[in-house]
């Protein structure tokens, strides 16, 4: 990441219980849990794009 961006997040509390226990199997900080899976989602889309 060249430059990072601060945002404030509010999440339902089972999607935050969710990503907590998904970092945690992963070993990842929460924060870093939904950098991934944002990342992840945007590799898809953009793959999807590309196919089309």
């Amino acid at each position: 990441m060249d430059e990072e961006k601060r945002i404030t997040l509010r999440l339902p509390a089972d999607l935050h219980e969710w990503l907590v226990e998904q970092a945690k199997s992963a070993r990842r900080s929460l924060n870093s849990e939904i950098v991934y899976c944002l990342e992840v989602k945007r590799a898809a889309v953009e793959a999807g794009a590309e196919s089309s």
